[in-house]
Parts: structure tokens; sequence; C-alpha cells
């Protein structure tokens, strides 16, 4: 063992260390990310959930018990319904998380004990659901009189009821089973492309293809399109276990879960396109894949209620296609709306899928340098 060569070795790793910037960024983007994701952006308690509010009574009581419920932070309203079947089709259309109803006889039922108020909420996110009983502990009032002893009060507990829609018993699978079709996705199908143009330089194949007619946009198209069947094929499979195993619902439509899917994998596929004409080798384009999967998966909601996180953080995850694709896919199997009902997801992918080819296609260049 000669201490000499061994220090040279050290020498000379730490030196191609310092060459290659990408893994110096993950020496120190890694610690950092997660550092700033998990103690900034990740807030398990929720707050500002959107919400809508049928008061259909409109007295002062009732407005004071809607204020009240305003006044714990839980929920944000950002819309007004005459009837409950409105507040059903916000639901439905993910526009709402949380509905409110007020029933006309509010003061009567008020005096006679029964429950004055109803919770609406989109039981697809078990989050909310819990978020929901800190609203139903509102008091009506202050105390209310009992009627067998009128010297008596006691606190007018379960005066509000909280109806969850979509997953009632609250199974965890009927959440993640649609979520893990989006997070697969991202995984494989990032990965299958940021390699593609990687490969074809380390194995000598894009000197062939520097002497075709291809032009880049041909070559970009090409590479994306047979990735496309591979990942519905991993969609049926995911759904079909998930159909069989866990008796995860598909309450809309099948081909509008399998057009949700396509966009999400041509948007993968885009993106792992462009994170390819970066990389210099497939290590490389592996380690910067890595830095899109981690953000995904905690910024999406997919493991952590979205409303609990900071703007900034939800700014940033409005960018990942995965959120986007989340809300339709829950919005399509679980509460059985149509993509037509979710077109603002829709066209988010779409101009992410058009941005990330024509970066591709612009960065590409036919030759071996």
């Amino acid at each position: 063992m000669s201490w000499r060569r061994l220090w040279a070795i050290v020498i000379k790793e730490l030196r191609q260390m310092r060459r290659d910037r990408i893994t110096l960024a993950m020496i120190v983007g890694i610690p950092v990310m997660q550092l700033v994701l998990f103690g900034y952006a990740i807030n398990t308690n929720l707050r500002g959930l959107e919400a809508g509010i049928s008061d259909q009574s409109n007295t002062a009581g009732s407005r004071a018990l809607v204020m009240d419920m305003l006044a714990t932070g839980v929920i944000a309203p950002v819309a007004r319904a005459d009837t409950p079947e409105e507040l059903m089709t916000m639901l439905r259309r993910g526009r709402i998380s949380v509905g409110i109803v007020v029933p006309p006889d509010f003061e009567r039922r008020r005096l006679d004990g029964r429950a004055v108020a109803q919770i609406l909420v989109d039981g697809s996110d078990n989050t909310v659901q819990g978020a929901a009983v800190q609203l139903a502990q509102v008091p009506v009032d202050n105390w209310v009189p009992d009627a067998r002893a009128p010297m008596r009060s006691t606190p007018n507990e379960g005066r509000i009821s909280i109806v969850g829609f979509y997953n009632p018993q609250r199974r965890s699978a009927v959440n993640i089973v649609p979520g893990l079709v989006g997070v697969i996705l991202t995984m494989t199908m990032v990965l299958f492309t940021g390699i593609a143009i990687v490969r074809e330089r380390e194995r000598g194949n894009m000197e062939l293809l520097i002497a075709t007619p291809l032009i880049s946009a041909e070559l970009m198209i090409g590479k994306v399109l047979p990735y496309i069947a591979i990942g519905l094929v991993q969609t049926s499979v995911i759904l079909a276990l998930g159909r069989w195993l866990f008796v995860v619902p598909i309450n809309g439509s099948l081909l509008d879960v399998y057009v949700a899917a396509v966009l999400l994998i041509m948007a993968n596929l885009t993106l792992g396109l462009l994170i390819s004409t970066r990389a210099q080798s497939q290590f490389q384009a592996m380690q910067m894949a890595f830095f899109i999967f981690l953000p995904s998966i905690l910024l999406s909601g997919f493991m952590f209620p979205f409303a609990g996180m900071p703007k900034v953080a939800q700014w940033l995850a409005e960018i990942l296609p995965l959120t986007h694709f989340l809300r339709l896919i829950r919005g399509v199997m679980l509460r059985g709306a149509s993509l037509w009902e979710l077109w603002v997801d829709v066209l988010a992918l779409l101009a992410f899928i058009v941005v990330m080819m024509t970066a591709a296609i612009l960065r590409f260049r036919k030759r071996l340098d």
C-alpha cells in the first residue's frame, strides 16, 4: 500500500468532481432542497381551504356562525351558492374542497337543539376531512339551555354535521392509488427519455443519425412516440391492480383517465428530452432527473396536502406537471368529473408540453460536440 499513490487517486477524484458541475450541485443542492421542502413547504396543518358557502337562512345568527367558521382560518371563501346542489357541482369540478350549508330553518333548528349546519367535504383528499373536524367544533351558541334542567347549561356539541363524499370510508388506498399513476409515470418517463440522446452519443449512434436527413423535430418526436405506448401499459397495470387489490373506483370516464395519462406522459417525456440535451452522460441525466422527482413528489399534493403549503411553494408546484395530473386523475376517478370540467389543468399540461418540446428541439444539434 502506497499512501502517495492513494493520495494521488483522491486528488484525481476531487478534481474530477470539481469539473462535473452537476455532481457538485447535487452535493450542496440535495440537502438544501430537502431542508427547505420539509422544513418550509411541508405543512400538515391545513389552512385556507377553498370553500363555498350556501347560507339559505341569511339571519344574524347564521351569518355569525359562518364568520366563526371563517375565523378559524381553516377555510377561505371563494364562492357563494344558493343551493347545496351548486356546492356539489363545485366539489366535483375541484373548485372548492369544503362546502358550508346553512338551511333556511336555521333559527328553529338552533332553538330545538337540532343540527343547524352541514359541512360538505371532498373526501378524495383524506387530510381535508380531518381539517373539517375543526369546523364542526365551532359553537352555534356559547351555551344552549338544557330542556331537562332549565338551570343547567350544556355545550352545543354535535350541532354541525360533516358529510364526506367520494371516499366516505376514508380508505387511504382510494386516495393513494390514483396518485401513484402520476408518480410512477413521472419517475419512468423522465428517466427513459432523459438518457435517450445521451445513450445515442455514448454508443456512437449519433454519428449515424448525423449522416441521415433527419431534422431535430423529427428526431425528438420520434424519441417520444414509442414511450407513450409504454406509459399507457404502465397506467393499465396500475389501474387493474388498484381495482383488483384495493377496490379503487373509477367513477368517471375511463377514456378521460387515459387522456389525462397521455398528457402527463407527453409532459414528462418532453421534460426528459430537454434534460438529455443538457446532460453529457447517462449518469448526469439520472442526476438531473432526481432534481425533478423530489419536488414533484413533495409539492404536487401526493404525499402532503397542497393547501397546507405556503404560497411560494404552491406557485412552484403549479409549474410541475404532476400537480395538474393529480387534480385530473382524482377528479375523474374519484369525483366523476369530466376533463372539460377540469379544463384549466388540461390547458396547463398542454402548455407545458409545447414549451418543453420547443426548448428541446431548439437545444438539440446534430453534432458530436
